[in-house]
């Protein structure tokens, strides 16, 4: 039987938190993963090392991810370690960048009109002497929160960086994939209904009731559905494999997912024989306990799994530069993770292939399932996940990290959240 009370499309942590809270309080659930897996941008690799091809953080103390991971009896384990830069084969731990930092937040303190970061940054600090500002904040938005500066709302990246704790990072130990593993075993034994490999298609629905069908013609009946996709399956055209339809349309809606905005990202995991970073007759620094490396390379930014020892490097790109790196093959992005590391600790590239023990290369830009990374705020935003955490007829319902409204924006934390509310909300 393929009916239900909830259909809910997507098992990433939205979709599978709302499959957990509606299984809980009675209600008969089905979900459908156009993936032979479940999990979405969470996908632990069941290796030695658990190795995080997509989520790995959890930044800062936050109350919905912390308590599902105690509810799982699941640990968290520190994610510290230094910050260094990298310039012209030179490490430092204070960067220039930093210099006018205080002032930056000021100004920003200041604003009381949204307008982008980029143009804030072309505003406020147009002149030379913050050249090296301009540049390193440009980088950070790109990077961090993958992110077009010239969309991207100073105000909301104002609230994060007001909020942020660098002290307070963790990892789950031995990866993301136990939670995804509790809450899917919990559904389970309350009753949801798990479908993988199934591509929603089409959606057809009316009052209180709600019909969807799949790429292979199967259809599936419920009251009410939760659609728990990626914002950048939402956005793809008809041409995406993963594109949907919904019949009546939804105009607002699907307006509103035109105004938040949705990055790019590269992902690159390299396993090394040994932590050669580590050693200081090669480095000419001390960088034992470094977390995070910045650089201006092709792959900018990598950090380390301390205070964990291990042999894994993990590089990111982010943002436009990513975007714009969207058809390149995993080969050719394998090279360019490889010739970064080789600009910014001076090896020679021949001595890093021959040190390689394994690589993984993930573009979630051309992941057909996902089209891109994570949410980030426009100067629409706002208004626009108002129109969309509005349920449509008490019928169709969204959920998504790209709907949390706070300081943990495109976080698993963001997910998790809004697949929660989404559930309560239904229930009640």
């Amino acid at each position: 039987m393929k009916n239900a009370d909830v259909i809910i499309i997507g098992a990433g942590a939205a979709g599978l938190m709302a499959a957990y809270e509606l299984s809980k309080a009675g209600k008969q659930v089905i979900v459908l993963e156009a993936r032979g897996r479940v999990g979405g941008r969470m996908h632990t690799l069941n290796d030695d090392l658990h190795t995080e091809l997509g989520a790995e953080f959890i930044h800062g103390d936050l109350p919905v991810t912390l308590q599902l991971l105690k509810d799982a009896n699941v640990e968290s384990i520190p994610a510290s370690g230094e910050m260094w830069h990298s310039r012209d084969g030179k490490f430092s731990k204070n960067a220039e960048q930093f210099e006018h930092w205080d002032l930056l937040m000021e100004k920003l303190d200041q604003l009381e009109k949204d307008i982008s970061i980029g143009d804030f940054l072309q505003q406020e600090f147009g002149d030379e002497k913050y050249t090296s500002l301009r540049a390193w904040v440009t980088r950070f938005v790109s990077g961090y929160d993958t992110a077009d500066p010239f969309r991207a709302s100073a105000f909301a990246l104002r609230r994060e960086w007001q909020s942020e704790n660098d002290d307070t990072q963790h990892r789950v130990k031995a990866g993301y994939g136990r939670m995804i593993n509790y809450l899917v075993n919990t559904s389970e034994q309350n009753g949801t209904r798990f479908y993988l490999n199934t591509i929603a298609k089409h959606i057809h629905w009316t009052h209180g009731q709600v019909e969807v069908i799949t790429s292979s013609n199967e259809s599936f009946k419920a009251k009410q559905l939760i659609i728990a996709l990626p914002l950048g399956v939402l956005k793809a055209d008809l041409s995406e494999q993963a594109s949907i339809t919904i019949s009546p349309s939804v105009g607002m809606c699907k307006e509103a997912i035109s105004q938040i905005g949705f990055g790019s990202v590269v992902k690159v995991l390299l396993q090394f024989k040994t932590a050669f970073w580590e050693d200081q007759s090669i480095t000419g620094a001390d960088l034992g306990d470094m977390g995070f490396i910045l650089s201006g390379e092709a792959i900018p930014t990598w950090w380390t799994q301390h205070p964990s020892p291990s042999t894994l490097l993990t590089g990111w790109l982010g943002g436009p530069p990513a975007a714009r790196k969207k058809d390149m093959s995993n080969d050719e992005l394998l090279e360019e993770g490889l010739q970064s590391l080789s600009r910014i600790f001076n090896i020679d590239i021949s001595k890093l292939k021959s040190d390689l023990l394994t690589s993984h290369v993930v573009n979630w830009t051309t992941d057909p399932f996902t089209l891109g990374s994570y949410a980030y705020d426009t100067l629409e935003s706002a208004e626009a996940r108002k129109i969309l955490n509005t349920p449509i007829d008490h019928t169709i319902y969204f959920a998504g990290e790209y709907l949390y409204d706070g300081p943990a924006m495109g976080t698993v934390e963001a997910a998790l959240t809004s697949g929660m509310e989404t559930a309560r909300k239904l229930i009640g």
